[in-house]
């Protein structure tokens, strides 16, 4: 892998776009094209989709790998950390297949990453420019600001982001452990890096509605898993240290 487009990956060393997809198939082309003018690689992980999400992906350019099954978004992208350090690279940058991901944030998220700091997470609400959701979503999304803000012991306004950037040696911990239950792959995530001792900052970055398909879950029951995913981050409070 070369050093990446992003225009300070020869700073940080090879870069590559990770992107779970499962039923993407009217948004993943647009993202696998915009991530190409930005990154030397972009792989999409297939995870279990009934669509055309691979072969499309593909045909974009996209390096796609594939789960026979759904295993859900954790799976995923540890699936794909695994590639990408196999790639060669030092920092890869999560971006959803939906489409609400600018690469033109890209570089706010990776000028966040110094030796202090190993995770950036791109936080629609930092600047006070955008509100929660009103009804079941805004409430759970508030509920896991303030209880992210307690366990990794500093403000987060949007812990359940996926538009983040994550370097070595915490992307090598991330291919070894990596959350798998829901949410595991953001809230959970930046859980388990404060865990393992490594810094994470929150940048503000712009998104944009979803640019196709629907969400996996409606605000109901994505209320009712975010009950959940706090009672398995307890569980793994009491997990010893590896």
């Amino acid at each position: 892998m070369q050093h990446g487009k992003t225009g300070i990956g020869t700073a940080l060393g090879p870069v590559a776009a990770v992107c779970p997809a499962f039923n993407e198939a009217e948004s993943v082309a647009a993202v696998v094209r915009d991530a190409l003018a930005r990154f030397d690689v972009v792989i999409v992980i297939d995870d279990g989709s009934r669509d055309a999400t691979a072969s499309i992906a593909a045909a974009a350019g996209a390096v796609v790998l594939r789960h026979p099954f759904n295993l859900g978004v954790g799976a995923a992208l540890q699936t794909g950390f695994r590639y990408a350090l196999r790639c060669g690279a030092t920092v890869v940058v999560q971006i959803d297949a939906d489409g609400q991901h600018l690469v033109d944030q890209v570089d706010k998220l990776l000028a966040g990453l110094d030796d202090d700091v190993s995770m950036v997470i791109g936080s629609r609400f930092l600047d006070g420019t955008a509100a929660y959701a009103s009804g079941p979503r805004g409430w759970a999304m508030r509920i896991l600001a303030r209880r992210a803000s307690s366990l990794v012991g500093q403000p987060m306004s949007d812990a359940s982001s996926g538009f983040r950037a994550i370097a070595r040696p915490l992307l090598d911990e991330f291919a070894r452990d990596f959350p798998d239950s829901y949410l595991g792959d953001t809230f959970g995530a930046a859980v388990l890096a404060r865990r393992h001792g490594f810094g994470v900052r929150e940048v503000s970055v712009t998104m944009r509605p979803r640019q196709g398909g629907v969400p996996s879950t409606g605000p109901f029951r994505s209320a009712l898993q975010v009950a959940r995913a706090l009672a398995s981050v307890r569980t793994a409070e009491t997990r010893p240290k590896l």
